[in-house]
């Protein structure tokens, strides 16, 4: 089995969801279902099958998570020495050579991309144009609007 790239804080995020799924979410899913159960007739209970349904995605969830845990690669570059060069965790900023536009981003799993809070996937077009490179150096990436020159304004191992 190949592992999987994490940062600690998106393992620890996915422990914390992990927990709240057994120990709160499963319980009342539970008891939903025994409540459902007590309403008789079950082909034609629509609680019941909401229910089981909602225990159904839960269940899956869990067993995603389960695996994903299992088989992550925590990265913590918070305890690595900053040499300036771009890799899995860092936070990057970038210029937009053209526009003179800065941006600023962290690379790190695909689970825990959020492109609105600046968190890219490892796989994503930028992320694997910026991996590799240090600070100052110039990045050529594709973009769906074509090449775009970006310049490595500050590498952070936050």
């Amino acid at each position: 089995m190949s592992q999987y790239p994490m940062t600690a804080k998106g393992a620890e995020l996915l422990r914390e969801e992990l927990n709240e799924l057994k120990s709160v979410t499963r319980p009342r899913i539970i008891q939903s279902i025994a409540d459902a159960r007590e309403h008789g007739d079950l082909k034609e209970n629509a609680e019941y099958h909401a229910a089981r349904e909602q225990q159904s995605f839960c269940e899956g969830r869990i067993q995603d998570i389960e695996g994903k845990l299992s088989n992550a690669q925590i990265i913590d570059v918070t305890k690595m020495e900053n040499t300036g060069k771009v890799i899995f965790g860092v936070t990057v900023t970038i210029l937009n050579v053209d526009s003179e536009e800065e941006t600023t981003y962290r690379i790190v799993g695909d689970d825990e991309a959020d492109i609105k809070n600046n968190l890219i996937s490892v796989n994503s077009p930028i992320a694997r144009g910026l991996i590799g490179k240090e600070l100052d150096d110039v990045a050529n990436i594709q973009t769906p609007s074509g090449t775009v020159e970006f310049e490595i304004v500050e590498v952070q191992y936050l």
